[in-house]
This record gives structure tokens, C-alpha cells and sequence, in this order.
């Protein structure tokens, strides 16, 4: 389709027009990476992005399924990123019709840069389409890969008074005993973002499975809490 490869060739174009080597070396040090950069922020990253979509905007589902399939298989970074952005963010085309890309990029990004972006797509598809979405989670938290059992653990993050306690609370307890970093933290994450909905809620949960939860988990959970030092050291 002659549109994707214009869309995608503007992008990495104005992507290398704004690399920069330095940059780059730093990007790829702090991400603990061989993946090279081309060294471009995320804001110009993204204004790239969306001045390409404005120029040869997506027209239908097979469009925005390839253009983000060309981005993903380029070999620098940033192209990646690019790739995360039309797939979340253009949010018309964010359907469970494209379930499958969305566990191979989390599968195959195995990072949390190129991971996490999904669990708002997960949140989206999950309060929009409960009856698909929900089985597809239920799988992912006992996945054998990491990245899917996160964006189960970090999937409602955008839910607010629409979350699913019981499917939260489930998911954070099945997982709790696990000694992954990314894991642990993703708990964390996850109720605390609940937190600021059901701070009550939260709280009374954290202290009852206390002795379930690490350290890590504990402490960011209840970071905007209170919670005395005896519940916390329990």
C-alpha cells in the first residue's frame, strides 16, 4: 500500500534528520540496550508521529495494522516507539480484532519502555468489550512471560470508579508471591493508581495481605497513604 510506505518513510527520514549520536548512546545506557537509537526525545519523537498521521491519515483497519507492523520490524528504537504510538493512541483502530499484534509487540518488546504503553489499550478494550477482553487477561496473568502476567496486573489503570475490584485484588494476590522486579513493581503500581479512587479500599486490602506482599509492592501501594509503621513492618 503506497500510503503505509510514505507514512512510514516520512517518519524515519525526520527521525534521522534529528539524530543525534550523543543522545543516543545515553538513550541506549539508561534502557540497558543494544537496540540502537537514533537519539530523539519523545516529544519531537511524538510531533513526528503526528504530523506523518496527519498528512497520510489512516484509512481503515488493514492501514493502521501495517503501518504499525513496518515501524515495529525497523531496527532502531525510537522506530519502535513509533510503532507503540499509532498502535495506542490512535485509538478508532484500537480494537480485539488486533488482540493478536498487541501480545506479539508486548511479547517480542520485552522491555517495559515498549511494554507498558499497552496497558491503556488493555484498560480501553477491557471496559469496552468485558466479555473478550477479560478471558484474554485471565490468560495473560499466568502467562509464562512476564511482560503479559504486567500489562494483566497494570490493565485497569485507567478504570477509576469503573474497576473491577474483585479482578484487581485477584490478580495481585495470584502474583504476589512472585521475586520479578517488573512484577512486583506492577502491583504496586496498580493499586495505587486504584488508591486514589478507593484509598479505604486499598489501605484495608494492603494491611490484610501484608505478609503476601514484598517490600516493594507494600511500600508502593501505600505510598500516598497512611499506614503506620507497624502495618507496614508486619
Amino acid at each position: 500500500m503506497p500510503t503505509v510506505l510514505e507514512r512510514v518513510s516520512c517518519i524515519t527520514a525526520e527521525l534521522e534528520a534529528r539524530a543525534d549520536p550523543v543522545r543516543a548512546a545515553a538513550m541506549a545506557r539508561y534502557m540497558k540496550t543494544d537496540l540502537p537509537f537514533h537519539g530523539v526525545p519523545r516529544p519531537a519523537l511524538d510531533r513526528v508521529v503526528r504530523d506523518a498521521l496527519v498528512r497520510w491519515p489512516l484509512v481503515d483497519a488493514d492501514d493502521y495494522r501495517t503501518t504499525v507492523q513496518e515501524l515495529w520490524t525497523l531496527p532502531r528504537r525510537e522506530e519502535k516507539y513509533a510503532a507503540i504510538r499509532v498502535a495506542c493512541r490512535t485509538t478508532r483502530f484500537v480494537t480485539t480484532e488486533h488482540l493478536d499484534l498487541y501480545r506479539s509487540m508486548i511479547v517480542e518488546g520485552a522491555w517495559w519502555d515498549l511494554v507498558d504503553d499497552f496497558a491503556h489499550v488493555a484498560c480501553r478494550l477491557l471496559l469496552r468489550e468485558p466479555e473478550v477482553m477479560g478471558p484474554v487477561l485471565d490468560e495473560w496473568i499466568d502467562d509464562p512471560v512476564l511482560w503479559l502476567r504486567r500489562i494483566a496486573i497494570l490493565s485497569q489503570l485507567d478504570a477509576r470508579a469503573r474497576t473491577d475490584e474483585r479482578r484487581l485484588f485477584d490478580y495481585c494476590l495470584r502474583r504476589a508471591d512472585e521475586r520479578e522486579f517488573f512484577v512486583r513493581k506492577a502491583i504496586g503500581w496498580a493499586l495505587r493508581q486504584y488508591a486514589r479512587t478507593a484509598p479505604d479500599t486499598v489501605r484495608a486490602w494492603c494491611i490484610e495481605h501484608r505478609e503476601s506482599l514484598s517490600s516493594l509492592t507494600f511500600r508502593e501501594a501505600t505510598k500516598h497513604l497512611e499506614v503506620s509503621s507497624a502495618d507496614e513492618n508486619r
